[in-house]
């Protein structure tokens, strides 16, 4: 999995930003231009407004390329109440929350409380996402298909385990919401949900990535 991190440190905080893992989505540059202007050398500039206004427009990084570091070390970002797994329209799965993301044998890949994983089967860092949806013209509108299981209470606070199964799903384990696109919840333990773009019944597997040729480590 693919990772360049970049350092821009201002007086009271430091924004830390990964290459490999943005997409683009444009929150921080919508919400806080002073700081972030893809049209200025350097793209980052911390200290063009209050720390706690960086520190927030940060979080809200959907893919977890952009965090943030007090020089002070404190208001650190803190995990959501609910974890929450959103469907994005013809785009990724957007996680928030504590989240482990390994290999399914339990090689760790990755520890954060928001990343975007792919679910089109098309990027070059997979599990990530790396807007590959794009160029290979992945189309679904997001909806929640037929959900596995009982829909068990995912109030309480936990944290979310998720396994990449080679040429295979994503296994979900924790207490946690999937959103749909169009406003429907489902709310698990336990879910696996598809990479591979195939699938009929999206975000969850169906099987249809052993049929289809599916490959990924």
């Amino acid at each position: 999995m693919k990772s360049k991190v970049l350092e821009y440190k201002g007086r009271d905080i430091t924004v830390s930003y990964d290459v490999a893992r943005c997409i683009h989505a444009a929150t921080c540059v919508k919400r806080l231009p002073a700081v972030f202007d893809v049209q200025k050398k350097p793209w980052v500039q911390p200290d063009h407004a209050e720390a706690d206004a960086v520190a927030t427009v940060v979080a809200r990084c959907p893919t977890g390329a952009l965090h943030s570091e007090r020089v002070a070390d404190v208001h650190a970002e803190e995990a959501p109440t609910t974890s929450s797994v959103r469907v994005s329209p013809d785009g990724p799965l957007f996680v928030h929350a504590r989240t482990k993301l390994q290999q399914l044998s339990g090689g760790a890949l990755l520890e954060d409380t928001r990343m975007a994983l792919c679910r089109c089967g098309a990027s070059q860092n997979k599990p990530l996402c790396d807007n590959a949806h794009r160029e290979a013209g992945f189309r679904d509108g997001g909806a929640l298909g037929k959900a596995a299981g009982d829909g068990a209470d995912a109030s309480e606070h936990g944290d979310l385990t998720v396994s990449a199964a080679p040429n295979g799903p994503l296994l979900l384990d924790g207490s946690f919401v999937i959103h749909g696109s169009d406003g429907a919840e489902h709310r698990a333990r336990k879910a696996a949900l598809c990479r591979c773009g195939l699938s009929g019944n999206k975000p969850y597997c169906d099987g249809s990535h052993a049929t289809g040729g599916f490959r990924a480590e």
